[in-house]
């Protein structure tokens, strides 16, 4: 009974172990294919460029000329060919028009969503339009970005190791003290990353809509992947807590054990009797002395007091 109850007892760890590895990966494969629907749905942000407008009336106060920004945007309509959307995901980018993805960019390591590479503005001067408060938002955005990234590679780490080693905890609480250390691991980071990535685009889509609104253009989240890498945080915190309960409880050793019967340090010694003419053991070495008549009693012997 102790191996099954301990089995039993680690199965919803590792259930729930296996279920965020899964979400991560997700969150891992979203954006990687143009052809899967499912993967292409999971998106940190998307900016909306369907409705790019030319509004000169925004620009006053500000030293920029109008015919190098109108040579801009009119670049970004027709010369460089200005998607409809862009959609950002953890290794890279994807574009389209309408609802269908057209292309996908190659993954790259610690990948930030740079609009005025992505959109060709480098050479077109139309960067300049960008207000200071929006680039100072993309520089803090590049920067988060790649701690975003660690994380994340560290959380799939991890819970893949505590995974792996978790199969050591049906044997032995030992086991399960190294993978509950390992799962605090995984646990902190997969926090760490979802609230950083939740903060971060959800400020990226905040400046777009302050700053680039005037213009047409809209960011917004993706709910599907925000729901993705919380369910993976929600699944390691719990698979954490009951890693923990099975390092103090149900501690797998078998209860059908052979009990030793101590023996008795003493064996049995018929007493002697005197019926069969055997002196007791407290008549032993003790002298007899004859009292006589004493009165009206007859007490032949008494004991001797020494």
């Amino acid at each position: 009974m102790g191996k099954a109850a301990r089995l039993a007892c680690i199965f919803v760890p590792m259930a729930l172990t296996l279920a965020s590895l899964i979400c991560i990966i997700l969150v891992g494969l979203g954006g990687t294919n143009k052809s899967s629907s499912t993967l292409n749905s999971l998106y940190f942000f998307k900016a909306d460029t369907s409705n790019v407008t030319i509004n000169t009336n925004l620009l006053n106060g500000t030293k920029v000329d109008d015919n190098l920004l109108n040579k801009g945007v009119d670049a970004l309509k027709k010369d460089l060919n200005l998607k409809g959307f862009y959609t950002v995901s953890l290794w890279n980018y994807c574009d389209g028009t309408g609802d269908k993805v057209e292309y996908c960019s190659p993954r790259t390591s610690q990948f930030w969503f740079n609009p005025v590479e992505v959109w060709g503005l480098n050479n077109t001067g139309a960067e300049n339009a960008f207000p200071k408060e929006l680039r100072t938002g993309l520089n803090a955005y590049r920067t988060v970005s790649k701690w975003m990234f660690t994380a994340y590679i560290v959380a799939f780490v991890a819970t893949l190791v505590e995974f792996l080693i978790g199969f050591a905890a049906i044997f032995s609480r030992w086991g399960s003290l190294v993978t509950t250390v390992v799962s605090v691991v995984s646990s902190l980071f997969m926090l760490a990353a979802s609230i950083t990535a939740t903060a971060l685009y959800a400020a990226l889509a905040g400046n777009f809509n302050s700053w680039l609104k005037p213009y047409g253009i809209h960011g917004s989240l993706g709910k599907s992947m925000y729901t993705t890498t919380w369910l993976a945080t929600a699944f390691s915190l719990g698979a954490g807590i009951f890693w923990l309960f099975s390092v103090c409880c149900v501690s797998g050793r078998s209860d059908n054990k052979r009990v030793k019967v101590e023996k008795t340090p003493y064996t049995y010694e018929r007493m002697p009797s005197p019926a069969f003419g055997e002196p007791s053991h407290s008549n032993r070495g003790v002298p007899m002395q004859n009292m006589g008549k004493s009165g009206t009693a007859y007490e032949p012997f008494r004991h001797e007091h020494v």
